[in-house]
């Protein structure tokens, strides 16, 4: 029996990531639960139910209980925390009676969403829960020097929010949040291509599009890709063809605030860390990081070097299993 399990959990608005101190990344799945309305019963959660999105009989709704980075149904993210801790202990072999958690949470999240996100950890058992910044966690596990005197930019663009911060002794100098990322680009892609096309597609669809010809950058080699949605006007099903270009104008509106938050965190940096974001450059994490050309345009947005995380999807989740070392130290540079 291994009752002081210590783990870290990602709670990001796409996918939930959970880190052992022993393992690594244990866990990475959709943050997706497929509930029956009728029982009120959990019929899937993760991958499971991300693959019934848009798929499901009427009683069987597959849900998002995280918006923006924080927990918008606190019901059903507690059970989707319980099901999911659940898979962790099979995975490991091991039961997860009361665990020392570290929960990463948005930098601009309110007293009240951090108290829902450490309650529904605290439900499940876990015996001390302990919330560090996501600027902090995404630092820490993109191997960054976060306890020196030195500046570490960080942008971190996940499915809900974009998280913008300068880290120096182990604390945010400065920080900005914007409630734009992932998801947002997605539900742009689905807006044009229903007012351009009259056509009806879905959120895969449309994440699938992204990732196929979304480009960060205006100047880029135009690609074609070949999609179905429904058509609005017969209701019958249709095969068009999308550019790069469209898409890049479709979610322009996106990346320009993500970089507007990029500049109002740089122009809040204290002169004397100026000078090492120069040097250092700003490093990238999250998924939306990785879209295609991304490194490129913010390179030359804001003249300053810009890196890629070694492991961009799992930086935050890293961070809060290795923040469990300097969990001390941390929480003195926060108060």
């Amino acid at each position: 029996m291994f009752s002081n399990a210590e783990i870290g959990i990602d709670l990001g608005t796409a996918n939930i990531l959970i880190y052992s101190k022993t393992k690594g990344v244990v866990l990475n799945e959709p943050s997706v639960v497929a509930i029956d309305i009728n029982t009120k019963q959990v019929v899937a959660v993760g991958l499971e139910a991300k693959e019934m999105v848009g798929k499901t009989p009427k009683n069987i709704v597959p849900i998002r209980p995280l918006k923006d980075g924080v927990i918008a149904d606190y019901d059903v993210t507690a059970q989707m925390l319980k099901e999911l801790l659940k898979k962790v202990s099979k995975k490991l072999g091991m039961s997860m009676r009361k665990p020392t958690v570290v929960v990463c949470t948005p930098s601009g999240s309110t007293t009240v969403e951090r108290r829902a996100i450490h309650n529904a950890v605290t439900s499940y058992g876990a015996k001390h829960v302990h919330l560090i910044e996501e600027p902090v966690a995404a630092a820490i596990g993109a191997d960054l020097p976060v306890d020196e005197p030195i500046a570490n930019v960080v942008v971190d663009i996940g499915g809900g929010t974009s998280e913008v911060g300068i880290i120096s002794f182990g604390g945010i100098v400065s920080c900005n949040s914007v409630r734009t990322g992932g998801d947002k680009m997605d539900e742009e892609i689905i807006q044009h291509i229903r007012k351009t096309y009259n056509i009806l597609i879905g959120e895969r669809t449309a994440e699938n599009i992204k990732m196929e010809v979304g480009y960060a950058h205006p100047n880029h080699k135009e690609t074609m890709m070949d999609i179905r949605g429904r058509d609005m006007v017969t209701g019958l099903p249709k095969t068009i063809e999308i550019t790069s270009t469209e898409i890049y104008h479709a979610i322009k509106e996106s990346l320009e605030q993500i970089l507007e938050a990029i500049r109002a965190t740089l122009e809040e940096c204290p002169p004397e860390l100026s000078g090492d974001i120069v040097d250092n450059g700003i490093v990238l994490t999250g998924g939306g990081s990785l879209l295609n050309g991304m490194q490129e345009w913010l390179s030359e947005e804001i003249s300053v070097p810009v890196h890629m995380a070694p492991n961009p999807l799992e930086s935050v989740a890293i961070g809060t299993g290795r923040a469990l070392k300097m969990i001390g130290k941390l929480q003195k540079a926060a108060k």
